[in-house]
C-alpha cells in the first residue's frame, strides 16, 4: 500500500523539479538575451509584461479546465508546450535570428502554459496522499522549488547562455520535455465525480465554471484573507524586491560580485523553512505561522530600511524567507484539505490572480516611491504598510479555525461544470 501511495507523488516531484529547474535555467538566460539585442529600458521591461500578462488573462480559465479536465495531461501537455516554444527559440538563435520579439512569444506562450500547470500541479497532491501527509509532500515541493530554481537554474543558464545563446534554451526545452514525460507516470486524474466518463448533458459553460469557483473562494472567509495577506506580502515584497539591488549596492556598498548572497541566503531560509514545517507548524500553530509570515518581513523591511550592517540585513532576509516559506505550506495545505476537489483547480486560481495580480503593481509603486524619496523610503514604507495590512487580516486566522476548516466535512458539488451552491 505504501509503495503505491509513494510512486504517483515522486512522479509529481520529479515532473515539477525538472520543470523548476527550466524555469531557474530561464530566469537567467532569458533577460540576459534581451539585453543583449537592446538597451531600451521599456523594451527590456516588456519581457516582464510578456511573462506576467497571462497570469491577468488566463488564471481563472485554467483553474476551470483543471477541473474539467485530466490533470496529468495538463501537465504533459503544458510542459511539453513550453518545451516546443523554447526549442523553436533555440533552434531560431542557432540560425542566426535574433529578434526580441521572438523572446516575447516564447516568454508569453510559456506563461500561458504555466498558468495551467501550476494550478493543476497544486491541485494533484490531495488525490495522491491523506491529509496528514500533505504539510511534508507540501514541504517538499516548495523547497525542492526553491533549491533548483535558486541555487541550480540561474548560475547554470548563466554558464550555458556565456557559451552559446542558443545552449541555454536547448537545455531549458530538454528540462521541460523530462517534466513533461515524467507526468506521464502519473495516474489519471480525471476531474471529481466523473465515473465513467464525462457527459455533455447539463455542463456548465467555461464563464459558469470560473463563476463558480470564484464564488466559493470568495465565501470562504478564512481562504480570502490568507489570501489578501499573502497579496499584501507580495506586493510589498516586489515594491523592495525591485529595488534591492540599488539598496545594497548604494547605502550598503555591497560589491557587485557579492549581491548574489542577496539572493542565495533568502533562498536558503526558504528551503529551511519548507523542509522544518512538517516539525515547526504543528507546534507553532498555522493561526502563529500566518502573522509571522506578515510581521517578520515588515520587521526585515525597517532593518534594511535603516541599518548599513550586512550580516544583520542577511539575517533579516533569512527569517523573511523563512516564515513566508511555512506560511506557504499552511495556505496550500489548508486549500488542498478545505476545498472539494471537483473545485480545487478553480478556487487555486482564484487565490493565485489575487496573491500574484499584485506583483506588478508592487514593483511599478516601489519605482515611483523610490524615485521621488529614495530607496530606503521604500523599504521603510513596505515595513509599515505590510505591519498596517496585515495586522486586521490576520486578526481572525487563527489556528483553531485552521483546523476546523479543514476538518469540515465538504458538501458534495455534483458533477464537474455544476453551477450548486458550494458551502
Amino acid at each position: 500500500m505504501p509503495v503505491a501511495v509513494v510512486r504517483p507523488f515522486t512522479a509529481l516531484w520529479a515532473s515539477q523539479a525538472s520543470s523548476n529547474l527550466a524555469d531557474g535555467l530561464l530566469q537567467a538566460a532569458a533577460p540576459l538575451l534581451v539585453a543583449t539585442l537592446t538597451r531600451d529600458p521599456l523594451v527590456v521591461s516588456g519581457m516582464t509584461v510578456a511573462q506576467f500578462l497571462p497570469w491577468l488573462l488566463a488564471t481563472l480559465p485554467a483553474g476551470a479546465l483543471a477541473d474539467r479536465i485530466d490533470r496529468r495531461r495538463i501537465l504533459v501537455a503544458g510542459n511539453l508546450l513550453r518545451a516546443a516554444g523554447f526549442a523553436l527559440l533555440a533552434l531560431a538563435l542557432a540560425g542566426g535570428g535574433r529578434h526580441v520579439g521572438l523572446l516575447y512569444a516564447a516568454v508569453f506562450i510559456a506563461g500561458c502554459a504555466e498558468t495551467m500547470v501550476d494550478n493543476a500541479a497544486l491541485a494533484i497532491p490531495p488525490r495522491l496522499l491523506p491529509r496528514a501527509k500533505l504539510e511534508r509532500a507540501n514541504g517538499r515541493l516548495f523547497a525542492t522549488q526553491a533549491l533548483v530554481n535558486t541555487f541550480v537554474g540561474p548560475p547554470a543558464g548563466a554558464a550555458l547562455f556565456a557559451l552559446t545563446a542558443s545552449a541555454a534554451f536547448f537545455t531549458g526545452a530538454a528540462a521541460f520535455a523530462v517534466a513533461g514525460l515524467a507526468a506521464l507516470l502519473l495516474p489519471a486524474l480525471r476531474p471529481a465525480g466523473e465515473e465513467d466518463g464525462p457527459g455533455d448533458s447539463g455542463r456548465a459553460t467555461l464563464a459558469q465554471d470560473i463563476r463558480t469557483g470564484w464564488s466559493h473562494f470568495w465565501r470562504h472567509d478564512l481562504l480570502r484573507r490568507v489570501a489578501f495577506i499573502s497579496a499584501a506580502i507580495n506586493f510589498f515584497g516586489a515594491a523592495t524586491g525591485a529595488l534591492l539591488v540599488v539598496l545594497v549596492t548604494g547605502p550598503y556598498a555591497v560589491a557587485l560580485s557579492h549581491y548574489g548572497l542577496f539572493i542565495a541566503v533568502p533562498a536558503a531560509g526558504a528551503i529551511a523553512g519548507s523542509l522544518l514545517a512538517e516539525r515547526l507548524v504543528p507546534r507553532v500553530g498555522g493561526g502563529p505561522t500566518t502573522w509571522l509570515a506578515a510581521l517578520v518581513p515588515a520587521a526585515g523591511y525597517a532593518v534594511l530600511g535603516l541599518g548599513h550592517s550586512t550580516p544583520l540585513a542577511l539575517a533579516a532576509m533569512f527569517g523573511a524567507a523563512f516564515a513566508g516559506s511555512l506560511n506557504q505550506i499552511v495556505v496550500s495545505t489548508l486549500r488542498q484539505a478545505a476545498v472539494p476537489d471537483a473545485l480545487l483547480g478553480r478556487v487555486t486560481a482564484a487565490y493565485r490572480l489575487i496573491v500574484l495580480g499584485v506583483v506588478p503593481l508592487g514593483a511599478l509603486g516601489g519605482g515611483l516611491l523610490g524615485r521621488h524619496l529614495g530607496v530606503r523610503a521604500v523599504f521603510l514604507a513596505a515595513a509599515a504598510g505590510l505591519a498596517l495590512t496585515a495586522a486586521p487580516l490576520a486578526s481572525r486566522v487563527t489556528t483553531r479555525r485552521l483546523r476546523e476548516a479543514e476538518r469540515l466535512p465538504v458538501r458534495p458539488v455534483g458533477p464537474v461544470g455544476s453551477t450548486g451552491s458550494d458551502e
